[in-house]
């Protein structure tokens, strides 16, 4: 009898994972411009809760003076529409929209001038 040399270890099953789903989201400057406006606002007693939704083909921050309600403002990432009139937008509380652009610096200054007018009163 010849003895038996190492045995070849059994191949590992392949387990099929499905492909995750790319999500859209705000890069770190971003959120920080956002966040920096959100508790501007909050200090201005104008927003006191905020909600963010990442899907496939946006991302949004909604901010609400109370979070019953529906938000105030929805500033929304949409990267399909970079080419086109921007990737950026602002949307009222009844779902309006109240800036597009290019640049984030942009469709923010809308609520920046509110701000400006709620810390002035």
């Amino acid at each position: 009898m010849e003895p038996e040399g190492p045995s070849r270890p059994a191949e590992p099953a392949v387990i099929p994972f499905p492909r995750p789903v790319l999500q859209v989201a705000f890069d770190r400057a971003e959120l920080m411009r956002i966040l920096d406006l959100y508790g501007r606002m909050v200090a201005a007693g104008q927003w006191r809760d905020y909600a963010m939704d990442f899907g496939k083909d946006a991302a949004s921050f909604s901010a609400f003076k109370r979070s019953a309600e529906r938000p105030q403002a929805r500033i929304e990432k949409r990267p399909s529409l970079r080419g086109k009139q921007g990737m950026w937008a602002l949307y009222g509380e009844a779902g309006q929209v109240l800036k597009r652009g290019h640049e984030l610096a942009n469709v923010l200054s809308v609520l920046e001038r509110r701000l400006v007018k709620a810390v002035e009163n």
